[in-house]
């Protein structure tokens, strides 16, 4: 198989996401790690290009070293794709040196430090052939692409409510995780912009409900809160919301939620029926027509949508999970990289992975969130951003 050479910035072997995005990245056997800069401290940068490269001279110091060395390769040869897994502060730096360089990015959320940063990144994309994904992994689940297009085929009739939570108990100061390397970096607005819990969770639940009513969020009035004392930035946070069509909304992340592991779940309730989904039961999806008993949809089946069908891997009753949905949307990302190498595609053109669309939603947000909440919990507009752009 020709497989598409990847680049990792950040991810060495002791970090968590880093190795997500390895196991993704390789389950469909789509990619070969080429390169990377896998630490800025130097030692361990070399240790992680002897572990994970077939040539631990290609572990640079710096994106920019990477990007020198490998335009000096062979076109064959040199990276094709960088994935960024570093702290927030960074993604827009990277990514706007490997866009410049023409190489292709798939970066961890928020894609930016700044809402000002994502905008310049669409300006350089406007301008480039170079494909941008953003590791929205939850639209990756067979059963949240089923309750898409069951919204979209109407079988839910008109939104009119939607209830979505993200609740963890990572950041709770009686679990003693306040001054881990995770938490530290986390919880500092110099690495982590600002916001902590709504950059890190409230975004992913805005984006999935945004994804599955297929319509943007227009307004929202936000109450964030650093439950923990001596915290600059939420570890929780309350949002209403409102869609494109007006339908009412209330958004739940919380980082200090005790007893909670990773509780991501979506209701969405319309004029003929609602859905229910939830992370932790994935396969899983509850339909609740206004007139008929409730059904559960589960994966596997010839009765779902070709899209569910499309990021489905096992047959029904075998479950699927976190990394599976992450790799779906490395595999989709793939594809899209093959075929830009014969044929003129626009960055928005990346087989449904989430993109730079997405990721100025997700930073409006995230700082739109943070305005409101300062402001006195006042009603702030949107930009409203087409969620389906990226197909």
């Amino acid at each position: 198989m020709d497989k598409v050479r990847l680049g990792l910035i950040g991810g060495g072997p002791e970090a968590f996401i880093g190795q997500v995005h390895r196991y993704a990245a390789f389950m469909d056997n789509q990619y070969q790690l080429v390169c990377g800069v896998f630490s800025r401290d130097q030692q361990k940068n070399h240790e992680a290009g002897e572990q994970l490269l077939d040539n631990s001279s290609r572990a640079y110091s710096s994106i920019h070293e990477l990007i020198e060395k490998e335009s000096a390769l062979p076109e064959a040869q040199r990276v094709e794709v960088i994935a960024i897994v570093t702290p927030n502060i960074s993604h827009f730096e990277f990514a706007s040196a490997a866009i410049q360089a023409g190489i292709h990015v798939f970066c961890e959320k928020p894609a930016t430090f700044t809402l000002a940063q994502s905008r310049q990144l669409q300006q350089q994309l406007e301008q480039s052939p170079v494909l941008f994904g953003l590791a929205h992994t939850y639209i990756g689940y067979p059963l949240v692409q089923e309750a898409r297009q069951r919204v979209i085929a109407g079988e839910l009739g008109d939104i009119k409510k939607v209830v979505v939570e993200y609740s963890q108990d990572w950041l709770a100061a009686k679990l003693n995780n306040q001054d881990s390397k995770q938490g530290s970096w986390r919880l500092d607005p110099n690495m982590a912009g600002v916001s902590c819990c709504v950059g890190d969770i409230g975004v992913h639940a805005a984006n999935l409900a945004e994804f599955i009513c297929d319509m943007p969020i227009t307004r929202i009035l936000a109450d964030l809160a650093s439950v923990e004392d001596n915290r600059q930035l939420d570890d929780d946070a309350a949002i209403l919301v409102r869609f494109k069509n007006n339908a009412r909304g209330v958004l739940i992340a919380s980082q200090i939620s005790v007893g909670e592991e990773n509780n991501l779940s979506i209701r969405v309730y319309g004029s003929k029926a609602g859905l229910h989904w939830q992370q932790q039961q994935p396969n899983s999806l509850r339909i609740m027509p206004g007139d008929q008993p409730a059904q559960e949809i589960r994966t596997g089946f010839d009765y779902l949508s070709d899209e569910a069908k499309r990021f489905t891997r096992t047959p029904a009753g075998h479950p699927e999970g976190y990394i599976e949905a992450f790799a779906n949307l490395y595999s989709a990302f793939a594809d899209a990289v093959k075929r830009a190498r014969t044929h003129s595609v626009k960055h928005s053109n990346a087989n449904g992975v989430p993109g730079i669309t997405e990721a100025l939603a997700g930073m409006q947000f995230i700082e739109s969130s943070v305005k409101s909440s300062q402001s006195g919990n006042q009603w702030l507009a949107l930009d409203t951003f087409d969620p389906g752009s990226n197909k």
